[in-house]
């Protein structure tokens, strides 16, 4: 039984009974409470046919009803694919639908009150999640790391909004900090019954300037933050007259105790300890060591020698033996090339036998400095090579290439190069004497 200073006995209006149980259904699938526990052994089988259902749900409305375009999106870290449109649409409809059933079924019901003590629980642990998710991450500088030489070496005009914003916040890596320990903040105030309404201030604040980011920056996760921010909202909706007379009216209020809820039995008591600490382990604490693991691992990586981190000029592009002029025109002689810690690089070049980012060329690349070769790759799983060289190094600042692209061969010699990215440099000064 929930334990309120004074019960909330009034019947609720037909408005409010039907908005509830719209928005009960609609949660209940959008925030899919049953994708929790996908990684317990036995529960990810349960979750697995939930998942079928949903999609077979999704493509049969898709088919009869919204007629999206058909497509096969694989997991590319979109959240606005047509997929995911089509998921939001078919939510809206089956909630209009099942609601709809309810109420036909559940005419005499005067409130729901435990059933809305229930709903606003299950979404609060959906927003700590969120928090915990974003903020971990956020506090070892991991959603959005300093920029790469080669992406330094990227002209600004060729970046799409949402990489921008992405290099953006990741040059600040206090910002950064800052802002994934807000977000903790959050959720460590919202796993306290006490403290659930700051929790929620700040979590609101925290995801309208995401949901923002998202809608103005063309990021493509603007279904989740938006829904992410409504969560937030939704959950102050149930403090909203206290919230107005507070600060609005400058009135005394009561106590919210609308979150408490009374365990008579000694049992039930010690269940809820052991579940929030679960909870903490498993989206807590596990997470935290996670991330702290990747970020050890992303702070050890290391140059892949001989070939040292840095710009290096295309001094010499032969074909052939026919010397190719570096042209502006050219999209497939190299102008450059750079080399990435841990084996990564990229080539400036719009030849898409590389993975083409930004009219950047980007590769992996495998060295043996027992047979001096070394071998591009268009990504790190790959198991084919798109080239093969032989290479030798005539002082510390010159490697020279020689290798085939299928029937043709290829000489390269690269300089390195002296230039200097000022970015780089994580510049701050107090005193600043002009605009620079």
């Amino acid at each position: 039984m929930i334990n309120q200073s004074q019960p909330d006995t009034a019947q609720w209006n037909l408005i409010r009974k039907i908005l509830f149980r719209f928005f009960f259904v609609y949660i209940f699938l959008q925030a899919t409470p049953l994708g929790w526990f996908y990684s317990i052994p036995v529960m990810n089988v349960v979750t697995q046919y939930y998942y079928v259902a949903v999609y077979w749900l999704v493509d049969q409305f898709n088919t009869h009803l919204f007629h999206f375009p058909a497509t096969n999106i694989v997991n590319n870290g979109s959240g606005d694919t047509s997929q995911s449109w089509e998921e939001f649409f078919t939510f809206l409809a089956l909630a209009a639908f099942i609601s709809l059933i309810w109420g036909l079924l559940d005419r005499k019901r005067k409130s729901y009150n435990q059933a809305s003590y229930w709903l606003r629980t299950m979404l609060r642990y959906f927003v700590i999640i969120a928090c915990f998710t974003y903020g971990i991450d956020k506090l070892f500088v991991l959603q959005m790391p300093f920029p790469l030489q080669s992406q330094l070496a990227t002209p600004l005009g060729d970046f799409l909004p949402m990489r921008f914003s992405w290099l953006f916040i990741g040059y600040s890596s206090p910002y950064e900090i800052f802002s994934g320990c807000m977000e903790i903040l959050a959720g460590l105030l919202l796993l306290n019954r006490k403290t659930i309404t700051l929790g929620l201030f700040i979590a609101m604040v925290v995801f309208a300037n995401v949901m923002v980011l998202n809608l103005c920056y063309d990021i493509p996760v603007k279904i989740y933050s938006i829904h992410l921010f409504f969560y937030c909202v939704f959950l102050l909706e149930n403090d909203a007259k206290r919230l107005f007379r507070f600060f609005i009216l400058n009135q005394a209020v009561t106590a919210n105790i609308n979150n408490q809820l009374s365990l008579p039995k000694k049992w039930m008591r010690i269940t809820r300890v052991v579940l929030k600490f679960v909870f903490i382990v498993c989206f807590v604490i596990v997470p935290f060591f996670t991330m702290k693991d990747y970020y050890q691992a992303d702070k050890n990586k290391k140059e892949t020698k001989p070939f040292h981190e840095g710009v290096y000029d295309v001094t010499v592009f032969a074909v052939n033996k026919d010397t190719i002029p570096a042209l502006i025109t050219d999209t497939l002689r190299w102008r450059d090339v750079i080399f990435e810690k841990a084996g990564l690089g990229s080539i400036g070049s719009t030849d898409t036998t590389f993975r083409q980012r930004y009219r950047r060329g980007y590769f992996s690349f495998v060295a043996d400095s027992t047979k001096q070769t070394i071998h591009f790759k268009k990504f790190a799983k790959d198991s084919n090579f798109i080239y093969s060289f032989r290479y030798d190094l005539p002082d510390s600042n010159t490697i020279r290439l020689r290798g085939k692209q299928k029937t043709d061969s290829l000489y390269v010699i690269l300089k390195r190069s002296k230039r200097h990215f000022q970015l780089a440099e994580k510049q701050f000064h107090w005193i600043s004497e002009a605009n620079r």
